[in-house]
C-alpha cells in the first residue's frame, strides 16, 4: 500500500519534546506547499472552496501530551464516549476524472429528502417536534436499504449555538461536537463576550466525507457514491489537511487529506431565523442500518436535550468562559474550519473540472472537539483561560479592590465598559483597560457616555458598566439613568468618590453621591474606601447582588459608589494580604463568587398559575371582537412568540413601531401571509374618522409589551372601556395611563404565548375582521398615494421609504418627537423577491422578515439619542439606521466623538431630518393659538447651524439630500459604503405641517368612504375574510356590430368605403342569485389590442370566472381590482388588455349593484348626507360635443352652433387632420366667433403635428380662449417645452395610454403647470380603477380630469358614459348582436396506442370544433409531474383558432401502460425515442395531416425531439422552458445518477414528500410567489401510478436523452422558443439555441432566421404557462398564424 509522502511524524514523548521534534523533522516545504497524491488535486480543491494557501503545520497536534502515536494521534476515549461515524460518501467535491474513468454503473447518487416541520415556539419545542417526527418514522421505517433523511424546524432566532456547545458535558458521550462562529470580520475571543455571537452548533456525524492523501487501486475501483442535496442545500463542516479515521479514532496531519461531515443534530443561526435540523443516514452495504442510525441519533439527542439553553433562562456569557476552560482544547491560529454546501449536482458547470460551490467560507473562530481528550479552537481561548489570576501582585489596596470589581464583572458576563476620564476613578479605569476580556470605550461627556452604555444594553440585553469620576460627572449620568429605569434596561454604575473624611469639607469635586439617583436605581450601595481591614469578598458579594438586581425583573440600573483614597495611581503602598482570606477557590476558578440560582416553579405553583389564568383563558375563548396590540418588544425571541400568538388566535394585530413587526418585509413566495395574520398598520389614521371611532369596538384587548406610540390608539382603548384589557409584560410596574387594564399578567412573552397555545381559540366575527382589513387597505392606499403623488421630498416620504434601506441584518433606532411618530404612522412593509431567508421558511407560517427597532421611550427625551444609537449598534451587532430630528442631533453632538474610537461595530447610518427647529410643535394645538414670533423663538427654537460643518469637525461622511431621487441614491450608496455616514434631509416646518394636515384629511375621507361603501351591503357575520359576495355562475360574451353614419373620429377617413361600423363585445356576468351584470369590451384599431386579441382573453377568462368569488372590496377600487385579479384569477393584472379589463370591471360592479338593488354610481359612492355634494355634481356633469374640423370653417361653425342650441356647453374639435395647420386655425377662429366665449372650446391634435406645426397653430389661435389643446406634438418629450414656449394650456391624452403599470412615477414630469387637463379613457388605461387613480392625481395637482367615453358604443342603455352616470337600467339591443359565446366544454376520452413492446392507454383532453381534415391542430405536452389538465385554460383561449388537444404523457396522470402478453415480464422502457414513437402513432390516429406541438419543460424536450425526427407530422413546435439536452458526457452521467436517485426516493417516500422537496428548488422561486401555488402543487398529486411516474423520471432523464444541439443546425420545422423573464438558466439555454438555429452548416443565416423566434414572457419564471398565461396565448396564436402562412406559401411542406 502506498504511503503518503508528506506526513508529520510524532512520537509518544511529552509535548515540549514533540513540539521541538516537529520543528526539527517537518519538511521545509510542508508549511508552504501541500500536494495531493490522489486523483483530486489540492490545487483544484482549494480553488473550488476558495481556501487560501496552506498554513503552517497544525500546532494543536503538537501540544497534546500522552496521546501521540507514530505518524498519527490516537484519540483516547472515555469508556462511554462514542465518535459517531455516520455513512461515508465520496466528495464533497466531485472527482471528474474518476467519473470519466468509471464504468456506467460506477456512479451512485443518494438524494437527501428534507422534511420541514411547523415552526417551534422555543428550542425545547423544536426538540420535541423533531423527537415526535423521528418516533413516528420508527413506527413506519423507510423500505429502502439506504437513504438520507433530514428533519428541520424553525426555532427562535436569538443566539443559542455557542451556549449550547458550552453546556455539553466535559465527559461528552458523543463526538464530534463543535461551535462555528458566523463572525467573519476579524473575530477575536473578546467578541464572544461583547455581544451575542451567532453561529452553528453541531454534534455527531450523520454523513462524512474523508479523503486520505493516498488511496490504493482497490479504493479507486469502488463505485463512487455522492450525496445530492438538491434542491435544499445542506452544509458540511470540516478541515483540510487532516486525515481523521473514524474507525480507528486516529487523526493524522496529511497534506491533501480532508475530513468533512454533516452533523446529526445541528443548530444553524442566520440573521433572522435559526434552523434546528436532524440528519439520518443509513446504508446496509456500509454496515450502518436504519436501526443503527436511529440508535446513534438517540444517543446524540439524549445528550443535547439534557444540556441545552432553556427559554426561561437569561443568556449569560459566563457559561462560555467556564466551558471553554474546562474542555480539553488548545488554541491554534493555523487551523481553519471550512463550511460549504454539500454537492448539488444540477448546479455543476461542466465547462470546468469541478462542481461550482455556492459558498465555501472559512471560519477563523470555532471550537471543535474530536474526543474527550482532544479539541482545537481558533480565536476562542486567547483570553479565556490560563490567566493565573493573582491578587498579590497589586501594589496597593486601591488596585486590589478595583481589580476584584473588574474581574468579577467579567465573570458575571459584564465585559463592555464605558469610561469617562477622571482622576478619582483611575484605579477602576486602569483595571478595566488592562483586563484581557474587557472591551472599553471612552468619552469626555459623561451624559453621552451613559446613553451609549444604555444603547449597548438595549442591543445586547446585558448590562454595560459605566465608570466615572466624582462630582458632577456622576450627576451627568442622571438622564440616562432615568431612561434606563423607566424602560427597564440593566446598567451598572461604578462611580468614584472622595473618601468620607473629604465629604462636606469643601474638598474639590466632592458632593453627596449617596443615593444620588434616588428611586431611579434598583440597587444602591456605597462601598467603604478600600482597606485591608475588610474581607475582600465583601466587594464580590456586593457586586454579585447589584448585578442580580439589575438583571432580575424589573430590570434596571444599579449604582455602586466607590470612594478611593490616594494614591490613585500604581504607587506602591503596603497592604495586608489577610483581607484575601477565603478567596482561594475563587482565584483558582473563573466562576463568580456568589451564584444566584432561580428555582423553576414546582408542580403546585404551576397548578396555581393555571387556576389564575383560567379566567383569562375563558375571556379569550369567548371573545367576539378581539384585538392583539403589540407594544415595544425588545428581543427577537419575543417577536417570534408574538407571531405564534397572532397566528393562533387570528385576531387583528396592531403593531407599534417598536414591536419590530411594523416595518416587516413579506416574501413574494408567500402571498397569503397577510391573509393568515391581519395586521392593521394604519388604524391610527383610520381613527381620524368619527364614524370609524363610533363603529370600532373591541370586547377583549391583549397588549403585549408596555409602551404604545400612537396617541389615537391609546384614546381608542379608553373609548372601548369597559372591555377586557389584558396587559402582558415581564416587569411588575403599572403601565396603564388610561386606567383601563383589567388583567395585568407579569410574565415573559414566551411564557404567556406558550400558555395560550395550549388552548383552542375560536375564530369569530369574520365580517368584522374583513371590514377592518378593507379599512386598513384603503387608508394605506390613500396615504401611499398622497405621499407618492407629491414629488417633493417630505418627512412622511422619508418614513414611508425607510424600510427599503433595511435588511434582515439591519436594525432601526428611531428618535423621539416627530421621528418616531412619522415612522409609526407612515412606515410601510414591503414585498421582497430577494429571498435571503433559508429554505426552511418555505413551509413556515411566518414567511416574513421583521426589523429590530429600538428607541428611548422610557422617558421619551430627545437627549442622548445619537450616543444611544451608537451603543445599540455595538450591542446588537447589526447595521443600524438611526433616524432623528435636527434638534435631537444638535442635542447630542458630543456623542459623535464615540464613532471615531476603535470598537467592534458595524457601520451606522444617521438620517437627520433638518427642518431647522422643533417641528412637532407645529402639529400641536398651540401652533394655531400662538404668534409666529413666539413659536419660532420659544418652541421651534429655529436655528441655522450647519450640520455639514459639525460632521466635518468630527471627520464624518456627510451628504445632504433635497429630492426623493437624492434620498434613494444616498440610502442605496450607504449600504455599500462600509463606513459611518450622516444623511441630512432638508425640510421645512411650515411645509411639513401642511403636508401632515393634508394626509390626515385624505386618510379621514378614505376611512369614511370605505365604511360607507361596505356598510351599504348586507354582509352575513360568517362571511370569509375575503368578504366574498357570492360566486359567479358563468360568464358569456356577445359580439356586436353597429352601423355608423360617419367614420369614427379615432381613425382616418377611407374614401373607398361608404359604410362604417363599430364592433365590440358585451360581457354578461351571472351570479348565484340570478343577478346579471354587463360590461363592454370595445378595442380600437389604433391601440395595441385588436378584436381577435380581446376575444382570446375573453375565452381564457370564461374558464377562470366560473366559480370565482366576487369581493365586497371591489367597489372600493384603489388597487382592489388588481389584487382580486391576481389572487382570484391568478393572472398579472397588467397582462389583461385595457379594453378587456375595463369591460370586466364594468360587469362586476354592475352585477354588485344589481344584486343589492342599487345603481352603479351609488355602489362606488354611497349616498349619505355627507355625499350630497357628490350627488349634485354627478347629475350636472358637462357633456362635451365632438366635431371633426375637416370641413370648411363656415360648415364647422354651423355644426357647432347647432350643438350649442341643443344644450351643449363644451365642444371639442378634432384638428391636425390636414396638411396645413393654418387651415385648422381658421376653423377654430370661426367657431369661436360664432359660439361666443361662454362656450368652452377644446381641440385635439392626436399627436399629428410636428413641433413647428404645433407652434404655428398655437400662435394663430392665442386669442381664441381655448380651454386646452390635446396632444399638440408628435414627440411626448416636447410637450413641456411646447407649454413653456407657446404659453397655451395643454391636455394629455395618448401620452397616458401606456401608464397602466406605474402611473404615478410616469406622471411625475407632467406635474408642470402648463399641463391643465388629463383626458382619461377607462378602456385604454385599463378600467375604472386606473382611471380613478389618474383622476385623483390630476385633482392632487390642480388639473382637470376629463373622462372620455370614446370606447363605449351606447348600444345598451346605460353602457354609454352619459347614460351610465344617470341610470343603470341596462337593456341589450339584440338586433346588433352577431353571436354569443359561452365557455367551451372539454371532451375527455382515451386513445389506445400499440407500440412494439407495450400498449399505451393515453388520456386525452380536447377543445375546439373539428372543421376539416387539414384543420389547425395544437397538441400540448406537459412537463414532469404535470398532466394534460393544466393546459385547459390556454386551450380554451386558443380554441377559436385551432383544435386543441392535450394528453397525459406515459407514466403521468390517467395514462396507463401494459406489456403485450408475449412480453409480460419485460420491463417497459420510457426513453424519449419510445415516447416519441407513441406520440407519432397517436398523431396518426388524430389526423392524417400535421400538428403543431406545444411542449413545456420535459414535454418541450419531447416536442423538440419530434420536430427534428418526425418533421412529416410536425408543422411547428412551441418550446416552453425547454432544452436540447446536455452536451457534456459527464454531465449526462451525473444527471442520470441523480434522476435515478430521485426516482427511487419518489417510490420510497411517496409523492407528497417528493413534491415538498421538488418545489423548494431555485427553479421554482417565481412559481412559489404565485397565489395559486398550493393549488398547482395539489394538482401534481393526481397520478394514478407512482411507479410509472418514477419510471418516467428515470427513463426520460435529460441525462439519458441524446443531445440535440447539432440537430438544431439542420432543423426545418418552425420553432417558437418561449422562456420566462426570471428563468436565468433557461434564458441562457434559449439564447444558445437561437444561436445554433441561426448558423447552419451552409451558412445561410438569413433563411435560418425565419425558422425560429424567441419570446421572453415578463413577470414569470420557469413555469411560464402557469405563471403568466396571457402573453403565452398571444405568442402561440401568432406563431400558429405564421406557421399557417408558411404552409400556404409552401404547400409541399404539408406533405
Amino acid at each position: 500500500m502506498a504511503q503518503p509522502k508528506t506526513s508529520t511524524v510524532y512520537n509518544g514523548k511529552d509535548k515540549q519534546t514533540a513540539a521541538s521534534q516537529q520543528t526539527a523533522t517537518a519538511p521545509a516545504s510542508s508549511a508552504l506547499s501541500i500536494r495531493l497524491k490522489s486523483s483530486i488535486s489540492k490545487r483544484r480543491l482549494t480553488k473550488s472552496l476558495g481556501i487560501p494557501k496552506p498554513s503552517p503545520p497544525l500546532t494543536f497536534l503538537t501540544r497534546i501530551s500522552g496521546f501521540l502515536h507514530f505518524n498519527s494521534i490516537v484519540l483516547l476515549r472515555n469508556s462511554g464516549s462514542k465518535v459517531v461515524e455516520g455513512v461515508r460518501f465520496d466528495g464533497p467535491v466531485m472527482d471528474v476524472d474518476e467519473i470519466i474513468d468509471g464504468e456506467e454503473g460506477g456512479l451512485v447518487v443518494e438524494t437527501c429528502i428534507t422534511r420541514t416541520l411547523p415552526p417551534a415556539l422555543t428550542l425545547e419545542h423544536g426538540l420535541e417536534s423533531i423527537s415526535e417526527a423521528v418516533n413516528k418514522l420508527k413506527t413506519d421505517p423507510p423500505s429502502s436499504s439506504s437513504g438520507v433523511l433530514r428533519f428541520q424546524v424553525a426555532v427562535p432566532p436569538s443566539a443559542k449555538a455557542l451556549d449550547w456547545f458550552c453546556r455539553q458535558p466535559e465527559s461528552s458521550e458523543v463526538f464530534p461536537v463543535f461551535f462555528l462562529s458566523r463572525d467573519m470580520e476579524n473575530p477575536t475571543s473578546k467578541s464572544l463576550y461583547l455581544n451575542q455571537n451567532r453561529g452553528v452548533f453541531g454534534i455527531g456525524a450523520a454523513v462524512y466525507f474523508t479523503h486520505p492523501a493516498w488511496c490504493d487501486s482497490e479504493e479507486r475501483t469502488k463505485p463512487k457514491r455522492y450525496l445530492s442535496t438538491n434542491p435544499i442545500p445542506i452544509t458540511t463542516y470540516g478541515f483540510m489537511d487532516i486525515n481523521f479515521n473514524t474507525e480507528s479514532s486516529c487523526i493524522k496531519r496529511e497534506a491533501g487529506s480532508f475530513y468533512f461531515f454533516v452533523p446529526q443534530i445541528e443548530l444553524k443561526e442566520l440573521d433572522d431565523i435559526s434552523i434546528l435540523a436532524v440528519t439520518l443516514a443509513w446504508s446496509n452495504g456500509m454496515v450502518c442500518t436504519f436501526e443503527q442510525a436511529i440508535q446513534s441519533f438517540e444517543s446524540s439527542f439524549c445528550q443535547v436535550s439534557s444540556h441545552f439553553y432553556s427559554s426561561t433562562e437569561r443568556y449569560n456569557p459566563r457559561y462560555v468562559r467556564s466551558a471553554l476552560t474546562k474542555f480539553n482544547m488548545m488554541e491554534d491560529k493555523t487551523v481553519q474550519m471550512v463550511c460549504m454546501n454539500a454537492i448539488t449536482l444540477s448546479r455543476r458547470d461542466f465547462g470546468c473540472d469541478f462542481m461550482e460551490m455556492r459558498e465555501a467560507p472559512i471560519s477563523f473562530q470555532f471550537s471543535f472537539r474530536f474526543s474527550p481528550t482532544l479539541g482545537v479552537a481558533n480565536n476562542m481561548l486567547d483570553n479565556a483561560i490560563g490567566m493565573n489570576y493573582s491578587l498579590g501582585d497589586h501594589v496597593n489596596i486601591n488596585a486590589v479592590w478595583a481589580s476584584l470589581l473588574i474581574e468579577e464583572c467579567s465573570r458575571l458576563g459584564l465585559t463592555y465598559f464605558c469610561i469617562a476620564p477622571g482622576s478619582r476613578s483611575s484605579p477602576l479605569a486602569v483595571a478595566a483597560s488592562t483586563h484581557p476580556l474587557i472591551t472599553c470605550i471612552a468619552c469626555y461627556d459623561e451624559r453621552s457616555l451613559a446613553f451609549h452604555a444604555l444603547g449597548y444594553a438595549r442591543g445586547s440585553h446585558r448590562p454595560a458598566v459605566i465608570i466615572t469620576s466624582s462630582g458632577t460627572a456622576v450627576s451627568n449620568l442622571l438622564p440616562a439613568v432615568v431612561e434606563a429605569s423607566q424602560d427597564f434596561v440593566p446598567v451598572l454604575l461604578l462611580t468614584a468618590d472622595r473618601p468620607p473624611e473629604l465629604q462636606d469639607a469643601g474638598a474639590n469635586q466632592a458632593i453627596n453621591q449617596v443615593n444620588h439617583f434616588g428611586s431611579f436605581v434598583r440597587f444602591f450601595f456605597s462601598l467603604p474606601a478600600p482597606t485591608d481591614q475588610i474581607p475582600a469578598r465583601m466587594i464580590l458579594t456586593t457586586l454579585d447582588s447589584a448585578v442580580h438586581w439589575a438583571t432580575s425583573s424589573p430590570y434596571g440600573p444599579v449604582h455602586i459608589n466607590c470612594p478611593f483614597r490616594e494614591p490613585l495611581d500604581n504607587s506602591p503602598k503596603h497592604w495586608m494580604s489577610s483581607c484575601l482570606k477565603g478567596l482561594d477557590i475563587w482565584t483558582s476558578s473563573i466562576e463568580p463568587f456568589t451564584k444566584y440560582i432561580q428555582v423553576q416553579h414546582s408542580h403546585a405553583c404551576k397548578s396555581y398559575t393555571y387556576c389564575q389564568m383560567a379566567e383569562v383563558l375563558e375571556l379569550v375563548q369567548g371573545v367576539n371582537k378581539g384585538l392583539l396590540l403589540v407594544g415595544a418588544v425588545h428581543n427577537e425571541d419575543e417577536i417570534w412568540a408574538v407571531l405564534h400568538l397572532a397566528r393562533h388566535i387570528r385576531w387583528p394585530v396592531v403593531a407599534d413601531i417598536l414591536s419590530g413587526l411594523r416595518l416587516r418585509k413579506l416574501l413574494a413566495s408567500f402571498p397569503e401571509t397577510e391573509q393568515n395574520i391581519l395586521f392593521l398598520d394604519h388604524l391610527d389614521h383610520a381613527l381620524l374618522s368619527e364614524s370609524v371611532k363610533d363603529w370600532i369596538q373591541f370586547d377583549v384587548i391583549i397588549q403585549i409589551g408596555s409602551r404604545i406610540t400612537s396617541k389615537r390608539i391609546s384614546q381608542m382603548i379608553e373609548e372601548c372601556f369597559p372591555c377586557t384589557y389584558i396587559l402582558v409584560d415581564n416587569h411588575p410596574c403599572r403601565h396603564d395611563p388610561s386606567h383601563s387594564v383589567t388583567h395585568r399578567i407579569q410574565s415573559t412573552i414566551v411564557q404567556f404565548v406558550d400558555f395560550l397555545l395550549k388552548v383552542q381559540v375560536p375564530h369569530r366575527s369574520s365580517k368584522w375582521c374583513s371590514f377592518l382589513r378593507a379599512l386598513d387597505m384603503m387608508v394605506a392606499s390613500e396615504i401611499s398615494f398622497q405621499i407618492c403623488a407629491d414629488y417633493s421630498l417630505t418627512e412622511p416620504h422619508v418614513a414611508h421609504e425607510l424600510s427599503r434601506a433595511l435588511t434582515s441584518n439591519s436594525a432601526l433606532f428611531v428618535g423621539n418627537s416627530m421621528a418616531i411618530r412619522d415612522v409609526d404612522m407612515y412606515g410601510r412593509n414591503w414585498t421582497t423577491c430577494t429571498h435571503t431567508v433559508p429554505d426552511i421558511m418555505l413551509n413556515s407560517e411566518f414567511p416574513l422578515q421583521w426589523i429590530r427597532v429600538a428607541g428611548n421611550r422610557g422617558a421619551s427625551g430627545i437627549d442622548g439619542l445619537l450616543s444611544t444609537a451608537i451603543g445599540f449598534a455595538v450591542g446588537c451587532n447589526k447595521h443600524v439606521l438611526c433616524v432623528v430630528g435636527d434638534i435631537s442631533f444638535l442635542h447630542d453632538t458630543n456623542g459623535l466623538a464615540i464613532l471615531k474610537q476603535r470598537m467592534k461595530r458595524k457601520p451606522i447610518l444617521m438620517l437627520v431630518i433638518n427642518n431647522h427647529g422643533g417641528a412637532i410643535f407645529s402639529l400641536l394645538p398651540i401652533a394655531d393659538r400662538t404668534e409666529p414670533r413666539i413659536l419660532d423663538q420659544y418652541f421651534y427654537t429655529t436655528h441655522n447651524i450647519s450640520i455639514q460643518n459639525l460632521c466635518l469637525a468630527h471627520g464624518l461622511n456627510h451628504v445632504q439630500v433635497k429630492t426623493k431621487v437624492e434620498l434613494e441614491e444616498a440610502l442605496s450608496m450607504s449600504q455599500h459604503l462600509g463606513t459611518d455616514r450622516v444623511i441630512e434631509v432638508e425640510s421645512c416646518i411650515d411645509a411639513n405641517a401642511t403636508f401632515h394636515s393634508m394626509l390626515r384629511k385624505f386618510a379621514r375621507q378614505s376611512a369614511d368612504h370605505t365604511l360607507n361603501v361596505l356598510s351599504q351591503f348586507s354582509v352575513p357575520d360568517t362571511i370569509s375574510c375575503s368578504l366574498s359576495i357570492c360566486k359567479i355562475c358563468r360568464m358569456e360574451y356577445s359580439l356586436y356590430r353597429i352601423q355608423l353614419c360617419a367614420p369614427p373620429t379615432s381613425s382616418y377617413i377611407d374614401h373607398n368605403r361608404s359604410r362604417f361600423c363599430r364592433e365590440g363585445f358585451i360581457l354578461s356576468l351571472y351570479l348565484e342569485d340570478g343577478s346579471v351584470g354587463y360590461g363592454e369590451v370595445a378595442p380600437l384599431e389604433i391601440h395595441k389590442e385588436n378584436l381577435l386579441d380581446a376575444e382570446e382573453q375573453l375565452r381564457f377568462l370564461l374558464h377562470f370566472m366560473t366559480g370565482a368569488k366576487i369581493s365586497y372590496f371591489l367597489p372600493l377600487l384603489k388597487g382592489s381590482f388588481s389584487s382580486w385579479i391576481w389572487s382570484t384569477l391568478g393572472i398579472p393584472a397588467c397582462e389583461i388588455f385595457p379594453s378587456v379589463r375595463c369591460g370586466l370591471e364594468m360587469a362586476i360592479l354592475n352585477a354588485i349593484a344589481v344584486k343589492h338593488g342599487s345603481s352603479f354610481l351609488n355602489i362606488l359612492y354611497p349616498l349619505t348626507e355627507i355625499d350630497e355634494e357628490i350627488s349634485k355634481r354627478s347629475t350636472s356633469i358637462k357633456i362635451c360635443a365632438l366635431i371633426d374640423s375637416n370641413k370648411s370653417p363656415v360648415e364647422v361653425a354651423s355644426i357647432a352652433t347647432t350643438l350649442v342650441e341643443e344644450g351643449f356647453t363644451a365642444i371639442k374639435l378634432k384638428v391636425a387632420r390636414r396638411a396645413d395647420p393654418i387651415k385648422d386655425a381658421e376653423v377654430i377662429q370661426e367657431v369661436r366667433k360664432k359660439v361666443g366665449h361662454r362656450i368652452e372650446l377644446r381641440v385635439d391634435a392626436n399627436r399629428n403635428w410636428t413641433y413647428q406645426e404645433a407652434l404655428e397653430f398655437g400662435f394663430l389661435i392665442k386669442d381664441c380662449d381655448l380651454q386646452y389643446i390635446e396632444e399638440p406634438v408628435q414627440n411626448e418629450e416636447d410637450i413641456i417645452k411646447y407649454c413653456e414656449e407657446s404659453g397655451l394650456p395643454v391636455a394629455l391624452d395618448e401620452t397616458i395610454d401606456k401608464f397602466q403599470k406605474d402611473p404615478l412615477n410616469m406622471l411625475e414630469k407632467y406635474a408642470h403647470p402648463g399641463i391643465v387637463a388629463i383626458v382619461i379613457k377607462p378602456s385604454v388605461i385599463g378600467g375604472f380603477e386606473n382611471a380613478g387613480l389618474i383622476a385623483r392625481w390630476a385633482q392632487r395637482h390642480g388639473k382637470m380630469a376629463v373622462v372620455s367615453a370614446a370606447f363605449e358604443s351606447g348600444l345598451a342603455q346605460g353602457l354609454g358614459t352619459y347614460q351610465w352616470l344617470k341610470e343603470d337600467n341596462l337593456q341589450i339591443n339584440n338586433d346588433v348582436i352577431c353571436k354569443t359565446s359561452m365557455e367551451e366544454q372539454v371532451l375527455r376520452y382515451q386513445l389506445n396506442v400499440n407500440s412494439k413492446d407495450f400498449c399505451s392507454f393515453i388520456k386525452v383532453q380536447e377543445i375546439g370544433q373539428r372543421i376539416d381534415i387539414q384543420e389547425n391542430i395544437l397538441l400540448f405536452l406537459h412537463g414532469f409531474l404535470g398532466t394534460g389538465e393544466e393546459w385547459i385554460p390556454i386551450m380554451k383561449a386558443v380554441s377559436g383558432s385551432a383544435r386543441c388537444i392535450s394528453i397525459d404523457l406515459p407514466g403521468h396522470g390517467g395514462s396507463k401502460m401494459q406489456n403485450h402478453v408475449a412480453k409480460a415480464t419485460q420491463e417497459i422502457t420510457l426513453s424519449i425515442d419510445v415516447v416519441a414513437d407513441v406520440l407519432y402513432k397517436l398523431i396518426e390516429q388524430i389526423t392524417p395531416g400535421k400538428v403543431t406541438l406545444v411542449g413545456y419543460s420535459m414535454g418541450a424536450r419531447i416536442a423538440l425531439y419530434m420536430a427534428l425526427r418526425f418533421s412529416d407530422k410536425i408543422k411547428g413546435t412551441v418550446i416552453i422552458s425547454g432544452s436540447p439536452g446536455l452536451q457534456d458526457n459527464i454531465a449526462r452521467k451525473i444527471r442520470r445518477a441523480e434522476d435515478d436517485s430521485r426516482a427511487c426516493s419518489l417510490v420510497t417516500h411517496g409523492l407528497q414528500v417528493f413534491l415538498d422537496t421538488w418545489y423548494t428548488g431555485e427553479l421554482w422561486e417565481s412559481l412559489r410567489s404565485h397565489p395559486h401555488f398550493n393549488r398547482i402543487v395539489a394538482s401534481r398529486l393526481l397520478h394514478e401510478d407512482v411507479q410509472s411516474l418514477s419510471k418516467a423520471l428515470s427513463d426520460l432523464s435529460v441525462g439519458r436523452q441524446p443531445p440535440l444541439w447539432e440537430d438544431l443546425k439542420l432543423c426545418s420545422t418552425p420553432l417558437l422558443i418561449v422562456v420566462g423573464e426570471r428563468d436565468k438558466k433557461f434564458k441562457s439555454i434559449a439564447e444558445k439555441m437561437c444561436y445554433e438555429l441561426s448558423h447552419d452548416e451552409k451558412g445561410s443565416d438569413d433563411l435560418r432566421n425565419e425558422i425560429y423566434e424567441m419570446v421572453e414572457i415578463p413577470n414569470c419564471g420557469h413555469a411560464v404557462h402557469l405563471e403568466n398565461p396571457l402573453p403565452v396565448i398571444r405568442a402561440v396564436r401568432q406563431f400558429l398564424t405564421r406557421v399557417n402562412q408558411n404552409s400556404t406559401s409552401n404547400p409541399e411542406s404539408n406533405g
